[in-house]
């Protein structure tokens, strides 16, 4: 009894010792994990910090460069005489302008559509209202000769030299001071380099110090718990031989059980399906229940296993396999298909044992069971798994076809579009072009009045091609403005009723696949009420919740039956399909009500 105690105590002391080991490996890993995760945000934030300032620097050179560029084309404008050469280097010095303007200012404001966040320093500001009026008076001077060649290409170089000299004159001044800026960036950006250097240098140093505790307090303690637990190993190995002496006395006590044993075997050989098989598969002892299941009164001597239960040659080689498989005494366990005399089928759940048996020689105990109902129902069911797998795939075989055929019609539709009506008018445009004569200025006004008429009607015919493939307002503000958009678009172009609800002003931005799907999904909608049902008045109304988006599309059309839309393969029942595709691929739903006196509606749900 007391030895007992000793033991649990013991073990007691060893779960202690584990337990306090765990705690402080458990505190050291996490303590190196939490410095490593904090100096990667800290590097992760300053190469954020690094690109913004090479963005900045690149930003700030360009102005130097679109600072002398500037004064190259109001030079090249100043001693410019061809007129149409004129106009076109006028149009460039706008267009450089503009772009100057705005890289200056949004640069000196750090605005964040140049993808520049921040602010400036003290010194970069100062700077910035050093260059100030530099900057203004280059402004002023290009707007004013844009102003005078905009009134009359035809100024001479004299009435343009007044403001080209303001060029001239503040563009070095401007290119030093901007130097200047460039270059303060760039020591603002070496001094963080400097301070992420001593930053990386103190979480070396914290690291190092976290390993070299670790080191002191838990692998140095580990290994010598280790040494203990070793040696006690070796003490339990002696007593272990001690056992292993007093094994064999129970051995031969063993062989007293073996009477009881037999006993145990006419038991067994009544109520399974047993026999015992030499590793050859030759058959030493087949019982009554076996016999009987087999229909076999009496087998020869040198008989294989395999012939008893199989007359078929592919099932005796399997377990004729299986059975030389098994000479390394590992044992099988396993279902096997055999065939009896009448040519039933049959399939047996069967235990191969490895023992040894008389003389020490190695034998097969053979248990089975009868499984044959419960395979045969699994068969049945496999075989219904696989025709409803078959019916579901002919059925996505169908709806890729009609997807394919619909992408087609598509393509057909906006080349016919563009070829009928975007390429017909800028052939009109080349035409009327070439037929412009400079020198009959009536006749030149009234063309050019009718070319603009024309760009406008093709810009026009650009931007419908360019809404029915995908709106820009869908990319660029989200879903609630590209829906606007379409009924806006359905309004104007079809003689329908098309209202937009936004009934509780959702205005979340949604990942891009899904704003995409819904957008599809309602289009479709729409357009089937417009083109099959007739519909006079359609209504999307549009609400959400904290964690639901819900759309609603109504309409006042004929109805359908959607149980008659399944069987019938036309292009009103693929669209239902495509919609219910798309609601499933953003984890949504969609409700369909539709009856030929109350009109359709169309709900959906989508998950935020």
């Amino acid at each position: 009894m007391e030895l007992d105690k000793t033991s649990n105590h013991k073990i007691h002391i060893d779960k202690d010792v584990f337990e306090k080991l765990k705690r402080l490996y458990i505190i050291a890993i996490t303590t190196i994990a939490v410095s490593i995760v904090v100096s990667q945000f800290i590097i992760r934030d300053f190469l954020n910090d690094q690109q913004n300032d090479s963005a900045i620097i690149n930003i700030a050179g360009r102005q130097r460069m679109l600072s002398q560029k500037l004064t190259k084309e109001v030079l090249l404008i100043s001693y410019e005489n061809d007129l149409s050469n004129r106009t076109l280097l006028r149009e460039n010095l706008k267009n450089s302008l503009n772009l100057w303007t705005k890289s200056h200012e949004e640069l000196k404001n750090r605005s964040t559509d140049l993808n520049i966040s921040g602010t400036n320093s003290i010194e970069v500001s100062e700077m910035f209202e050093a260059v100030n009026p530099y900057y203004e008076n280059i402004v002023k001077a290009s707007q004013n000769i844009i102003s005078a060649l905009e009134k009359n290409d035809n100024l001479s170089t004299l009435e343009l030299h007044e403001y080209v000299s303001i060029v001239r004159k503040n563009e070095s001044q401007f290119l030093i001071l901007m130097d200047k800026v460039v270059n303060q960036y760039d020591l603002e950006a070496d001094m963080k380099v400097d301070d992420l250097r001593g930053l990386e240098l103190m979480i070396m140093v914290v690291t190092l110090v976290l390993l070299f505790g670790e080191l002191v307090f838990i692998f140095w303690p580990s290994a010598k718990f280790v040494k203990k637990v070793i040696a006690k190993l070796l003490h339990s190995e002696s007593e272990a031989l001690k056992l292993a002496a007093d094994a064999d006395l129970l051995r031969e006590q063993n062989e007293n059980s073996v009477y009881e044993l037999r006993k145990l075997n006419d038991l067994i050989d009544k109520t399974l399906l047993f026999a015992r098989v030499k590793t050859d598969g030759t058959v030493i002892y087949v019982g009554d229940k076996f016999s009987q299941f087999f229909k076999m009164s009496r087998f020869s001597k040198g008989m294989y296993f395999s012939e008893i239960i199989s007359t078929r040659k592919s099932e005796r080689e399997t377990i004729d396999t299986i059975l030389s498989s098994n000479n390394n005494r590992s044992g099988w366990q396993g279902e096997v298909k055999v065939t009896k005399k009448d040519n039933e089928n049959a399939w047996l759940e069967m235990h191969i044992i490895p023992f040894k048996g008389n003389y020490e020689k190695s034998e097969f105990l053979i248990v089975a069971s009868d499984i044959t109902k419960r395979k045969r129902a699994q068969i049945d069911l496999e075989n219904l798994t696989n025709e409803r797998y078959e019916e579901k795939m002919n059925q996505q075989k169908v709806i890729t076809s009609k997807i394919i055929e619909n992408q087609e019609k598509e393509q057909d539709r906006i080349a016919k579009d563009m070829h009928d009506g975007i390429g017909q008018m800028l052939t009109g445009l080349k035409y009327n072009l070439e037929s412009v004569n400079p020198e009959h200025t009536e006749k030149t006004i009234v063309k050019i009045e009718y070319l603009k008429e024309l760009v406008t009607n093709i810009i026009k015919g650009v931007r419908t091609a360019t809404f029915n493939l995908t709106p820009p307002e869908l990319g660029d503000y989200g879903v609630v403005p590209a829906l606007v958009k379409l009924t806006k678009e359905l309004n104007k172009y079809t003689d329908k009723q098309v209202v937009f609800y936004n009934k509780t002003n959702f205005d979340v931005r949604l990942d891009s696949l899904v704003e995409i799907n819904i957008y599809r999904v309602v289009q479709e909608a729409v357009n089937n009420a417009i083109k099959y049902a007739g519909s006079s008045h359609i209504i999307v109304a549009i609400s959400h919740s904290e964690k639901l988006l819900s759309i609603i599309i109504d309409d006042n059309g004929t109805g359908f039956n959607e149980d008659e839309m399944k069987d019938k393969n036309i292009s009103e029942g693929m669209g239902m399909i495509f919609m219910k595709e798309r609601m499933k691929y953003v984890n949504g739903r969609i409700f369909i009500n539709s009856s030929k006196e109350n009109g359709t509606r169309i709900t959906l749900n989508i998950p935020i």
